[in-house]
């Protein structure tokens, strides 16, 4: 059974379980999407690609079109509370599952309770920051991957290396390292000021990838947000983190040759741009650390709760398959 229709079913169950109201549900996240669909995919046609079809008696050379996209890989969101995802489906059917998870591993392995937020400092007599944050966050394959350029002929959209509803990082259950820093607090951009920062260091930052943690220093909530989101985008877009997570793989079709993106960098928006769905929606997409010094990103941005969810958009280029054999491509375009 794929993961898309395991989530669905349990998902089916959990509704008739009582639950606080949710921040977000599957079909506003479809719908605010949608909305940005056409100022964040960014489709171009960007080449050709040269095919080898042979049958008993000859071979020919064929071609086809070269695009290029964005795809709405992922779901991140950035919360307060253990295992209260704000995306409303995924908390009903695994918030359960990453508090027992975060309880069973956090007392064996480091003696602390996971309602503490591992190493947390404040209420602590002489050791109290106001502006050290923790916070959770998933990373969730987007449900409508295969919708939202359903519109498109399928020789003109991109597949994604996402799976709807696919779990690729949950924080609760990378508790360990998520909370203690362990062993990331001592790479060298955990250590070195300016190296992974996300804004334009020393003018400005909202801080550092590195340690790639829920642990933040920012006096702005929804940069603190942004942060953790960040860090999580990270993680799994990379293979051999040591971190516990699924990464983002393939895509494997028959039916095209697939170009996908390289692991996300801050500040890039060649490798993954975010559009924020709560507490706000935004109907385009761009990357984290605005310069801001003079009117703040955060202004409007402040969730009562604490929760916080973007999608995170992706490039890929392909070209639909036309013969046995692929021999070459060539881009007129630039892409992304």
């Amino acid at each position: 059974m794929s993961p898309a229709r395991l989530f669905l079913g349990l998902a089916t169950l959990a509704l008739a379980l009582p639950t606080s109201a949710g921040s977000i549900g599957t079909p506003d996240i479809m719908q605010k999407t949608t909305t940005a669909a056409l100022a964040c995919t960014q489709w171009r046609a960007t080449g050709m690609c040269f095919w080898l079809r042979c049958s008993w008696f000859s071979c020919d050379v064929e071609t086809s079109l070269k695009v290029g996209h964005y795809n709405p890989d992922l779901v991140v969101s950035s919360y307060n509370r253990l295992g209260d995802n704000p995306w409303q489906e995924i908390r009903r059917v695994l918030g359960r599952v990453q508090r027992q998870a975060a309880a069973s591993v956090l007392p064996s392995l480091s003696g602390v309770s996971p309602d503490s937020a591992g190493n947390r400092s404040e209420g602590t007599r002489r050791r109290d920051h106001k502006n050290l944050i923790f916070r959770d966050a998933d990373a969730i394959g987007h449900p409508a991957l295969d919708t939202v350029l359903a519109a498109l002929p399928s020789s003109m959209r991109c597949a994604s290396q996402a799976s709807s509803f696919m779990p690729y990082f949950l924080s609760a259950v990378d508790a360990l390292s998520w909370r203690n820093s362990i062993p990331e607090s001592l790479y060298p951009a955990s250590l070195i000021p300016g190296l992974r920062e996300v804004g334009s260091w020393p003018l400005m930052t909202w801080g550092s990838v590195y340690p790639r943690t829920g642990w933040t220093i920012q006096a702005e909530e929804p940069k603190a947000a942004a942060l953790t989101a960040q860090r999580a985008g990270d993680i799994v877009t990379r293979r051999f983190q040591p971190h516990l997570y699924i990464p983002l793989s393939g895509p494997s079709t028959a039916d095209q040759e697939v170009w996908p993106p390289g692991p996300l960098l801050e500040n890039d928006a060649a490798t993954g741009t975010w559009q924020m769905l709560v507490p706000v929606t935004d109907d385009s997409c761009k990357v984290f650390g605005d310069d801001d010094r003079f009117a703040s990103w955060a202004n409007g941005r402040v969730d009562p709760q604490g929760d916080y969810v973007w999608n995170l958009w992706r490039p890929y280029q392909c070209c639909e398959r036309e013969g046995q054999f692929f021999l070459g491509d060539i881009n007129w375009l630039e892409y992304p």
